[in-house]
């Protein structure tokens, strides 16, 4: 996997436990580093394309990363049907 934008992320000025919190407090917390990281974006498309289901990633939660996948799945699947 290239993932050298990893290197640019402002999780790495921190401890990993701080993105793999136990409780909605220690998701906020994250989700407000995460706000500013510069590639919040690939750090999302990462854990959505890799199906990673803990932790934040991309400044979001792991419910809002499966509604992400949901979204896009949708479409597909209306399209498929000829709905």
């Amino acid at each position: 996997m290239d993932t050298p934008w990893m290197n640019d992320g402002s999780c790495r000025n921190h401890p990993p436990e701080v993105f793999f919190p136990s409780d909605g407090v220690g998701v906020t917390i994250a989700q407000r580093i995460c706000a500013t990281c510069p590639v919040r974006e690939p750090c999302l498309e990462y854990a959505l394309e890799n199906r990673i289901d803990h932790g934040v990633w991309g400044a979001t939660s792991e419910r809002e990363r499966r509604r992400i996948l949901k979204a896009r799945r949708e479409p597909i699947e209306a399209y498929a049907s000829g709905t």
